[in-house]
């Protein structure tokens, strides 16, 4: 069935890639800038916004997909709660 999850494929691995960067990114022991962490995880959390509900409309059909949606709401969740924090 990879052809029907092409777009879902596709999203898991962007936000992967954008959620590697931003802890990347936030786990350096120096100096941070606020605004370029609050962007980070803005783009983190939009991706994982983007990639849960692809994989919501799977999770039905496919478990890796229900496990890939609720990773990425608390992913999301955890980066907008520290946004708030900033």
């Amino acid at each position: 069935m990879v052809a029907d999850l092409t777009k879902c494929i596709r999203t898991d691995l962007d936000c992967a890639d954008i959620c590697i960067a931003t802890g990347n990114a936030l786990s350096r022991h120096t100096g941070y800038d606020a605004s370029l962490t609050s962007a980070f995880l803005e783009a983190c959390a939009t991706a994982c916004n983007a990639c849960g509900d692809e994989c919501a409309q799977h999770a039905q059909m496919h478990e890796h997909c229900r496990i890939c949606a609720e990773a990425c709401r608390r992913c999301e969740e955890a980066c907008r709660a520290l946004i708030a924090s900033l």
